[in-house]
């Protein structure tokens, strides 16, 4: 009986283990009350250390499109500490401003908006704006046909 007891641990928290890491990017943001939309579509894989909440996301290539009179750029990898409603000291993502690129270091939940600090600046965002992905090249404003099937 004690074996089977084990047996059925063992099974049930390599389950857990395992159904937790088939969540996508995208669904471990909403998880850490962010929205999905502060990274583009096109993750192609991500590292999520759960103690430390240090983290690698992937790309293909460089991402990058505008958002309102903004021009945002994503390196092929992104890394950052993601906290519940935080991202900090975040690596790989930069906005023109002006003539000149700079780096998002941190992107943060206050109540119903998001804020992007570029350290001595930030900006916030209604978190409804972000509640899908956008799109390498044309961001938030892509024209997708619609499919007659």
């Amino acid at each position: 009986m004690s074996i089977l007891v084990l047996f059925f641990f063992i099974f049930s928290t390599s389950f857990l283990f395992v159904s937790g890491q088939n969540l996508s990017a995208y669904e471990v943001l909403q998880k850490n009350n962010l929205p999905r939309g502060i990274l583009p579509h096109g993750v192609t894989k991500y590292d999520l250390n759960q103690k430390t909440g240090y983290f690698k996301v992937f790309f293909n290539s460089t991402c990058s499109f505008p958002i309102d009179s903004y021009k945002v750029k994503y390196q092929s990898k992104i890394s950052g500490y993601l906290r519940t409603g935080r991202v900090r000291q975040l690596q790989g993502v930069s906005v023109k401003v002006l003539f000149f690129w700079v780096h998002i270091e941190e992107v943060y939940r206050d109540d119903d908006d998001i804020d992007f600090s570029v350290g001595v600046a930030s900006e916030e965002f209604s978190v409804r704006n972000f509640e899908r992905s956008p799109q390498c090249g044309c961001g938030f404003d892509c024209y997708r046909p619609v499919s007659s099937i």
